[in-house]
């Protein structure tokens, strides 16, 4: 098989969450047991470091692997989704694995893959897996996908877990509470483990010290904590500022067993778009006009990143925006700014929200703009439309920015 026609298989075998939704999620932990087992346990063979949240766990996870990295560890690094090569999912010291490697995978084991109905998630964590003990990593850093207790990433043991955030999302499927999604990202808290949470939540808190009580694992909330020096990172906007903490903590704990310096830390910190190669994380993509696109996709998140970009000096605001049709736009909207000229547009995905529909919907909370079928001509409008001193901003859905990065 070819590396596209492997892909192909990957994405059409079993519906996936990224294109289908809730209809994909597999809410038990048998299949990907089961087949960790058939790959000879793979995960048992390297040191991970867990990470889960509603927002900030991957640009958390991309800080962790950069610093483990600069402490000269080889480091694994599993994230998702991709935004533009599946093979982003799955990196070793900051290199996405090769071609030849997903297609030697699913040949090797597409008997078995297809016997017992794997979701494309499963594979893809047991693929990730299978990559990091083959080339024998010091440590890797695992993202959860959603959730936390059922997340087919929860089958490791970590050297230690951290929860970045707890926001409204995914409420169909986490809960609808804060409290109750916590729960569920509290999961992978493990017995004897000491776990970070990168912000103190009212709602939240009790959730978290009651699940690390009953596994006597060690809790620390790294909001609370006071660092003598000021840590700085290549990845811009003031929301970081959470994550970093969060990913201090992470690192203080994992140096009470590793050699990880501070000068390692600082540079790890620094480096982390060098060293891992992470997109769409308040990423500027033009200087006159000034285009930022970012992934922030959830009220939470889209919160913190509009806060930074009212803080941006601009002639005129150019939004090129779209979203996926699970999302509460009834909460989302009213956080957009009024003053901006819009871009309504919709990625080349199952799940996305058509674009006029967007539109008629955005008028309501006085959002005005034009509708446009692809992600691509609605770029292309702002682009034409913006001045040298203007603003263009792009996001909305990773898959909106996936689609210009």
């Amino acid at each position: 098989m070819e590396y596209n026609e492997v892909l192909h298989w990957l994405y059409n075998r079993l519906p996936m969450y990224q294109t289908h939704g809730k209809s994909a999620l597999v809410y038990k932990l048998d299949a990907i047991t089961n087949l960790c087992a058939y790959l000879a346990n793979p995960q048992a063979k390297f040191k991970s470091i867990h990470v889960a949240g509603t927002n900030g766990k991957g640009s958390s996870s991309h800080m962790i692997a950069s610093v483990l990295q600069e402490a000269g560890y080889k480091v694994g690094l599993y994230t998702s989704p991709h935004l533009k090569d599946f093979r982003e999912r799955i990196k070793i010291n900051g290199n996405s694995v090769s071609e030849d490697f997903v297609v030697d995978f699913v040949e090797q084991h597409k008997t078995y893959l297809e016997g017992h109905q794997l979701s494309f998630f499963e594979m893809t964590v047991g693929m990730a897996f299978d990559a990091f003990a083959k080339e024998e990593v010091d440590f890797a850093v695992v993202e959860v996908g959603l959730g936390g207790r059922l997340d087919s990433t929860n089958i490791i043991t970590p050297e230690v877990s951290l929860i970045t955030n707890i926001g409204m999302d995914h409420m169909d499927m986490l809960g609808d509470t804060l409290a109750k999604i916590a729960a569920e990202k509290a999961g992978i808290i493990k017995p004897g483990t000491p776990v970070v949470v990168s912000e103190f939540q009212n709602e939240t808190v009790e959730v978290f010290k009651a699940k690390a009580a009953s596994v006597d694992a060690e809790i620390e909330f790294a909001s609370e904590l006071v660092f003598d020096e000021v840590y700085e990172s290549d990845l811009k906007g003031e929301y970081q500022s959470r994550n970093i903490k969060g990913v201090l903590a992470v690192l203080k704990v994992l140096s009470r067993k590793y050699d990880i310096s501070d000068a390692a830390m600082k540079e790890g910190l620094l480096n982390v778009v060098k060293n891992t190669g992470l997109m769409g994380r308040w990423q500027q993509l033009g200087e006159s006009p000034k285009v930022i696109c970012d992934t922030a996709h959830n009220v939470d998140g889209l919160k913190l990143v509009m806060q930074q970009l009212l803080k941006e000096s601009y002639g005129q605001l150019h939004m090129v925006i779209g979203f996926v049709n699970d999302k509460d736009l009834i909460k989302i909207l009213p956080l957009l700014p009024k003053e901006a000229v819009y871009y309504f547009t919709q990625p080349d995905n199952k799940r996305a929200l058509n674009s006029e529909e967007l539109k008629i919907f955005a008028k309501k909370y006085e959002l005005i703009g034009g509708s446009y079928k692809t992600v691509k001509s609605a770029y292309n409008a702002a682009v034409k439309a913006a001045t040298s001193s203007d603003f263009i901003y792009v996001g909305g859905s990773t898959f909106v920015v996936a689609e210009i990065v």
